[in-house]
């Protein structure tokens, strides 16, 4: 019989672009049943947008709501840079259970963050140029993603910011869809995003067996041939879904988001793998 779990030492989501006028999430509030039973939410990424937009006012907002959520949750939150937020912590990726996890926001993957963007090439330019003038780091990883943030903060807001509905849409389809190359760009960042999450594991954490992610938008999980394990959960914007990942009692779980009375909750559970391989048992001789 499995015993149920009590408490979540860490829950993990990303990927809410709050402020952004198609988020799931227009009150901070909404992931209050996320908070329950657990000791630790980590938001892995682009929670909110603090790059300078042409909004400055609502930018100010989107970070006094947060600041006002922290401060009034009893649970720890842990926040985890993304290309939309560089600045919002110090940390831009984390270690658990040993190092067998590693979670960051996955821009990392992509030489130019966002290779469906209109700012592809710029951001290509700021990456290259920011890993230039950074010196060296005796963790690779910590160097490559102190670049990739660096570059980010120079990367303007575009319709994230946008308040004006008709002005969003407008702004929508010509920063993602427009030209229809866009598009194809999307579709090969998604397929693409295992095997570059698994090169990203073998290079920098060859003793990390999960790599939890987002950015992409695509909610998944891959299981690779050498062992690893690739989850992607997903982004409160539509119109993909997303997951929520969960560390207890030596096992890493991964549900579904569903919301119930406009909150989000965790839902069914899709998959299940222990963190510490069962011992292999050999047959004593007599």
């Amino acid at each position: 019989m499995r015993i149920v779990v009590a408490i979540i030492q860490v829950r993990i989501i990303s990927d809410i672009h709050y402020g952004d006028r198609v988020s799931a999430v227009s009150d901070f509030a909404q992931l209050a049943p996320l908070l329950a039973d657990t000791a630790q939410l980590l938001f892995n990424g682009d929670t909110i947008d603090t790059r300078n937009g042409p909004y400055p006012e609502h930018t100010r907002q989107i970070k006094q709501d947060l600041h006002a959520f922290g401060q009034q949750s009893s649970t720890a939150l842990t926040f985890l840079t993304g290309n939309h937020d560089p600045d919002i912590s110090s940390h831009h990726f984390a270690e658990l259970a040993g190092g067998k996890v590693l979670v960051t926001h996955g821009d990392i993957l992509f030489p130019n963050i966002v290779p469906w963007g209109q700012d592809a090439y710029l951001a290509q330019q700021l990456v290259d140029r920011a890993r230039h003038e950074l010196p060296p780091d005796e963790d690779t990883l910590t160097t490559l993603l102190r670049a990739h943030r660096n570059a980010a903060a120079n990367i303007p807001q575009r319709h994230q910011a946008e308040r004006n509905g008709l002005r969003y849409l407008t702004s929508f389809v010509t920063d993602t869809i427009w030209p229809p190359s866009r598009p194809l760009h999307i579709l090969n960042s998604w397929r693409t995003f295992p095997r570059r999450a698994q090169e990203l594991l073998r290079t920098h954490r060859p003793k990390a067996r999960f790599l939890v992610a987002g950015h992409t938008h695509w909610p998944g999980i891959w299981r690779r041939h050498d062992g690893g394990i690739i989850i992607n959960t997903g982004s409160f914007c539509p119109p993909c879904g997303r997951l929520i990942v969960e560390l207890a009692n030596e096992e890493l779980i991964v549900r579904r988001l569903r919301i119930s009375g406009g909150n989000f909750h965790p839902g069914r559970i899709i998959a299940q793998f222990a963190l510490t391989p069962a011992p292999t048992s050999h047959m004593q001789k007599t």
